[in-house]
């Protein structure tokens, strides 16, 4: 059977990831290479409070994942997170081979950014910079013809 590539949430219990963050989100991909998956990346998605409590616990941390696995073999991947006492929920989605590529660099950068969104900003926040420099100085030559004009005005208020 052909490998697939799969998203996987995974919603472990924050108490516990608080504890010992490596240990509880090394189990994830220890999962996923006992159940004879490969995977492509790992990291934690957000910390957050949850709208209802899941097995007593009001916070969770979310854990995404990307993997590569047969079909078949999805349902014990999904037995063994549902015995780990760390995660919480898990949710499996199969990923559509034509966005695979684009998946897995957006989840291996910080905040979710592709690294030509990094670019873009990079180049963005230099060119704001420059008209600023420029700016100043001509702020400076308004403030001396106003004060010019000042002068100018004066004396024929004194003519009236």
């Amino acid at each position: 059977m052909a490998e697939t590539v799969y998203e996987g949430m995974f919603l472990l219990d924050s108490n516990r990831y608080g504890r010992d963050p490596e240990g509880v989100a090394g189990q994830v991909p220890g999962m996923i290479r006992e159940a004879g998956g490969e995977v492509l990346v790992s990291r934690m998605w957000e910390e957050r409070r949850l709208a209802f409590p899941v097995k007593g616990r009001r916070k969770g941390t979310y854990w995404l994942t990307y993997f590569r696995m047969d079909g078949g073999k999805l349902v014990d991947l999904k037995r063994k997170s549902q015995l780990n006492e760390n995660v919480l929920r898990v949710l499996f989605i199969k990923i559509d081979p034509r966005i695979v590529d684009t998946l897995v660099e957006h989840a291996q950068t910080p905040e979710g950014k592709s690294a030509s969104e990094r670019t873009e900003e990079k180049k963005a926040e230099s060119t704001e910079e420059a008209p600023k420099k420029t700016e100043e100085p001509a702020k400076e030559e308004d403030a001396a013809a106003e004060a010019d004009s000042g002068d100018q005005a004066a004396p024929e208020d004194k003519a009236d």
